[in-house]
């Protein structure tokens, strides 16, 4: 007996962090190898013409939702003005932001007006609100964060769904995959405040990975599908490597192997093989 199609989302982070990574997240929504994307509207190398080519991409080849990639981390600036805190007229690292968010240090007010103002910089951008929002990161799951995010979300795109991260692994899985037990921890709260809301969320997630590690992709990739329902969520970064790319972001070449991997035939057999379509 064939198995049920499952349909999930494949959802590539970063677009806009630099020109040779929206680039490959383009050409593999034309291939139809992505479902949606996350968008980096505070990110120095986003502008109109990066949303026009995606925007382009999606009404002529394939209906793929574009998402807002909520940004609060160091090398990124806020659009907000007088955001707190900052660091070097930057974002904090994300390990102080962390540790200001679990002991309760984190001013929810200019949290609130940043998300707003990168909900705005969106929709001015491509003429809409954002079809999801996730975060760099995952911060949209902080504390104070997650909250702030809840309230502008049903304030501003009300349609929009929101990244949780709670895993549908068995429990040898995820404790073999500490930052996924991590993330799977703290959805808990940001799915009960979302339902609250009358906001939806994805039921399951998966994709995450030491990015240094040697694991094959064709592995991962096949772990991340196992037991993942009906509308889950797989994270991705696939992208080329500019200059730019290495002056913000330490994952560089990891880019560049996804981004092969998802356009060749091993994934698209790995996709038929587990019955298995992109949403």
């Amino acid at each position: 007996m064939a198995a049920a199609l499952r349909r999930i989302w494949l959802v590539a982070d970063d677009y806009g962090m630099s020109p040779a990574v929206s680039d490959a997240i383009r050409d593999l929504a034309a291939r139809g190898r992505l479902s949606a994307t996350s968008v980096m509207v505070a990110s120095p190398a986003f502008d109109r013409r990066e949303a026009q080519a995606l925007a382009a991409l999606r009404d002529a080849q394939r209906p793929i939702a574009i998402g807002l990639h909520l940004t609060l981390t160091t090398p990124f600036r806020p659009l907000s003005h007088d955001f707190t805190p900052l660091r070097g007229g930057a974002f904090l690292p994300l390990s102080a932001l962390m540790v200001r968010a679990f002991l309760g240090r984190l001013d929810s007010a200019p949290i609130a007006a940043e998300i707003a103002a990168q909900l705005s910089a969106f929709s001015a951008a491509f003429g809409r609100p954002p079809d999801y929002v996730d975060g760099h990161q995952h911060v949209q799951l902080l504390p104070t964060v997650r909250d702030a995010l809840v309230a502008a979300v049903r304030q501003a795109a009300p349609r929009a769904w929101i990244r949780q991260c709670g895993s549908a692994a068995g429990p040898l899985q995820r404790l073999a995959d500490p930052k996924g037990l991590f993330l799977d921890r703290l959805s808990g709260p940001l799915r009960a405040r979302a339902a609250a809301a009358g906001l939806q969320t994805n039921p399951a997630f998966a994709g995450t990975y030491d990015f240094g590690a040697s694991r094959p992709l064709p592995a991962l990739f096949a772990g991340f599908l196992n037991g993942l329902p009906d509308g889950g969520v797989v994270m991705c970064h696939p992208g080329k490597v500019d200059d730019l790319l290495r002056r913000l972001d330490p994952v560089t070449d990891q880019r560049e192997r996804e981004y092969a991997y998802l356009a060749g035939e091993d994934f698209a057999a790995l996709l038929r093989a587990q019955a298995v379509e992109l949403v």
